[in-house]
């Protein structure tokens, strides 16, 4: 009776332990210490349905006014993070916004940078040296799964990493697998999924490092949570009670 006790007592020790998240799956960035990586940057492009902010400015106030139209509601402020009012435009399914004055402009496929530029060029046929603002007000990215905080976060710029994002929901929780996160990005209307390794450097190389607008990072169970989660209320409970039955049993048969 003892002995098979004993041996009842040892497996569930060892399921215990197996299901335990080893050093290695736990840690990030591992490899050579002594090693540095090299990236390239990875800048968003403006798509359709991005709701741009757009500000103009030159020397000569007065000329920059046809070009700043806000809503009626607004005064003041131009910034559309702390003002609702702020004129927005709306980029169409085709790339294009309709602008004050220029008609319509595209600037769908065009980093904020580039969209910037073109805007400069089609401003200097009217205002002389314009200065031009371009900011997102809809850059989202949503985080789900395994993470402490799960939802979609609003991102004041255009530059967010995938750790930063991760950061943003409050990490990873113990049942994450850190070696299988999978980002699912939207490119020239088609979906494309890619996976990241954040145990491993080689995350720095990663082509979606760095994220785009409206990027969806999911993080997995892991075997220890899936099994977990067969578990009911009323199963806990019966290994609850089998467990002090056990305990009560070994004290009387020693």
């Amino acid at each position: 009776m003892k002995n098979n006790i004993s041996k009842f007592l040892i497996i569930i020790a060892m399921i215990i332990i197996s299901s335990c998240a080893s050093k290695k799956e736990m840690i990030y960035f591992q490899g050579n210490q002594a090693s540095t990586t090299k990236f390239e940057e990875f800048i968003p492009k403006i798509q359709s349905s991005d709701r741009l902010a757009i500000n103009i400015s030159a020397a000569d106030v007065r000329a920059t006014e046809p070009f700043n139209q806000q809503s009626v509601y607004q005064s003041g402020s131009t910034n559309a993070q702390t003002n609702p009012f702020v004129k927005i435009y709306t980029v169409d399914e085709n790339g294009y916004i309709n602008y004050p004055i220029l008609g319509l402009v595209q600037l769908g496929g065009l980093t904020r940078s580039e969209a910037e530029n073109k805007l400069k060029q089609e401003l200097s046929k009217y205002i002389t040296n314009p200065g031009v603002n371009i900011n997102y007000t809809n850059f989202k990215i949503s985080v789900l799964g395994e993470v402490k905080n799960p939802g979609y976060f609003s991102v004041p710029n255009d530059r967010i990493t995938i750790l930063e994002a991760l950061g943003m929901a409050g990490d990873l929780t113990v049942y994450g697998v850190r070696k299988n996160i999978m980002v699912i990005r939207e490119q020239n209307g088609e979906k494309k999924t890619y996976t990241v390794d954040i145990t491993s450097k080689d995350v720095l190389n990663s082509p979606v490092y760095y994220l785009a607008q409206n990027d969806v990072i999911y993080v997995e169970p892991n075997g220890a949570k899936v099994s977990s989660s067969k578990f009911t209320p009323n199963y806990s409970l019966l290994i609850s009670v089998a467990g002090v039955i056990i305990s009560v049993i070994a004290v009387i048969s020693r």
